[in-house]
């Protein structure tokens, strides 16, 4: 991935968060296409850093570019561009539960820009299909299993064929079975060409699909090699 264009570029970078700063000098690169992990204790930084990339905080020092978007210069007006780029998959589903799963996906294609209904039915249909769950559009989510919730959030994010999946704790709340399929999915969305930055404490889950890992430490982040994987206080 050396040679790739950058989908997430920091210099120097100032993480903030109520007016705190989280993190200081942050440099980093995620190339187009690339599968990293963001690793740290809870509350060193990662929510932040990753709320900063989709523009939810502002970057008060330092360069910032994500799929081509200037973090410290970017117009509120222009941040709904940069967020079509993106998918974004949080921990905690954020689903509208008065509605069907495929009413949940019909909204986002609806507030990012899509009118043609026929087209915006058969995009649904084939994000359901590629996170295995193409008979679920009629469900309530209350009606889905936590894993199942999951694949909509995924599917929810693909919508717009992201360059750019940010995923913040995505198998948090699930078993390990669950979380395995789920990791899978996130692995097959990589191979297609999407790059993924995934926040996780799942030490098991780095040992197995291992990747290059960011971590949040002491107000700074840095790369973990090898061997420090292998320690068990790798988070501290």
């Amino acid at each position: 991935m050396e040679n790739s264009p950058a989908v997430i570029e920091l210099r120097d970078a100032r993480i903030m968060q109520d007016f705190h700063t989280v993190l200081q000098n942050v440099s980093l690169t995620v190339a187009k296409g690339e599968f990293a992990y963001l690793v740290g204790r809870t509350g060193s930084g990662k929510t932040s850093l990753l709320k900063t990339l989709y523009a939810d905080l502002p970057l008060p020092e330092g360069m910032g570019t994500v799929v081509g978007y200037p973090l410290q210069k970017l117009a509120e007006a222009k941040v709904p561009y940069l967020r079509r780029k993106l998918g974004i998959v949080f921990q905690d589903f954020q689903l509208l539960y008065d509605r069907s799963v495929a009413q949940n996906l019909l909204f986002v294609l609806q507030a990012t820009g899509w009118h043609d209904r026929a087209k915006m039915k058969q995009r649904v249909q084939d994000v359901l299909m590629r996170v295995g769950l193409s008979s679920v559009g009629t469900k309530m989510p209350h009606q889905l299993s936590g894993g199942e919730q999951q694949r909509v959030v995924i599917a929810r994010a693909l919508l717009n064929e992201p360059v750019l999946l940010l995923a913040d704790e995505p198998t948090g709340n699930l078993d390990p079975d669950v979380t395995d399929g789920i990791m899978r999915l996130f692995l097959e969305i990589n191979n297609a060409g999407t790059a993924v930055l995934m926040a996780t404490h799942n030490y098991d889950l780095i040992h197995r699909y291992p990747k290059r890992v960011f971590r949040c430490a002491n107000g700074q982040v840095a790369v973990i090699n090898n061997e420090e994987l292998r320690i068990k206080n790798w988070e501290g």
